[in-house]
């Protein structure tokens, strides 16, 4: 396994960030794995070396996180050689204030979810979209005051537009206030809409990349034709990855996808992240696995270095595209 600083931080991730968005309970949605189907995974990713894990308290309405708790608990050799993540603003909830930035939900939420994970703190506490209802001032000096609590180490962010970004790092500068170290953002093959702004501003600001969807909810893998959405329970019955990936430019795409991995004897799934894995300021792309394969997969793409004509071919197809997963 290969580690990288997360940003400008001295925090070490691995390559690799395990999502635990598939793990929780199927009362949620029909395709998420049982605790029981999700900690053998969990085991194979912290058996490669796999250290970062990404969850969020929406994720199964908590389960998710109870389930990444378990196996850090289980399985890690301490909870200090693991970086667990996790996220907050969607709603937990019917209650008006179980939602969103304001000081009062993330006070709560940062004490529910580490009772969930277990732990006294977690390594990074994000929130989850950007909140248009509550003040930066208000988000930021309470992910302050969760900081300087030491109920998270660092914080970051998650898909907003670049100038909604840029707003918060500067109104942290301007009071002194915890600084955003990541962005986690939807980015691969078929989606690169965030090289206009996003990337290029985190580039400049030193802030880590940790990219959502890196295989487009599984549509690299070139199992799904026009007529049918795709063959896994996921592909058949998740309405966004239908509506963010079903457009010809993304079938055109992943022809070009299976004809470098045929030229490599590879698969179509090692090229996509291979080449995520080789952009500029990625840290560590947050991969789902229901397989055992696929965790393996993935740890063999990082050994995967493609070269200028194979990203040229890649990405050479790409138009531009309406923007996706900031809301």
């Amino acid at each position: 396994m290969e580690y990288t600083r997360l940003g400008n931080t001295g925090l070490k991730v691995s390559r690799l960030c395990l999502g635990m968005m598939t793990y929780g309970s199927k009362q949620w949605r029909p395709w998420v794995m049982e605790e029981h189907e999700a900690l053998p995974l969990i085991r194979q990713a912290l058996e490669a070396g796999i250290n970062f894990f990404d969850t969020a308290d929406m994720y199964s309405l908590g389960r998710s996180e109870e389930i990444l708790g378990h196996a850090v608990k289980e399985f890690a050799s301490g909870r200090d050689k693991v970086v667990l993540a996790t996220k907050v603003f969607n709603p937990m909830g019917t209650d008006p204030n179980d939602r969103g930035l304001s000081r009062k939900h993330i006070m709560h939420s940062i004490d529910a979810s580490l009772k969930r994970l277990k732990t006294d703190y977690v390594d990074l506490y994000q929130i989850h979209r950007f909140d248009y209802e509550t003040p930066i001032e208000e988000t930021l000096s309470a992910l302050n005051d969760v900081v300087k609590a030491g109920k998270a180490l660092y914080i970051g962010a998650s898909a907003m537009y670049a100038w909604q970004f840029m707003k918060m790092l500067a109104t942290s500068e301007k009071f002194g206030l915890a600084r955003f170290v990541s962005m986690q953002n939807c980015y691969n093959l078929l989606y690169r809409e965030e090289e206009r702004e996003m990337l290029p501003l985190c580039q400049a600001e030193g802030i880590g990349v940790i990219p959502f969807s890196p295989l487009a909810r599984g549509f690299v893998a070139g199992n799904r034709n026009r007529e049918q959405s795709g063959e896994t329970l996921r592909a058949q019955s998740d309405e966004l990855s239908r509506s963010y990936f079903f457009t010809p430019q993304d079938f055109t795409i992943v022809e070009r996808i299976t004809e470098v991995a045929e030229r490599r004897g590879t698969s179509n799934v090692k090229v996509a992240l291979a080449w995520v894995l080789q952009q500029a300021n990625v840290n560590s792309p947050i991969i789902g696995a229901t397989k055992p394969q696929h965790i393996s997969d993935a740890v063999a793409a990082l050994d995967m270095k493609l070269d200028a004509e194979e990203l040229k071919l890649l990405a050479e197809l790409y138009r531009p595209r309406p923007i996706m997963a900031h809301s």
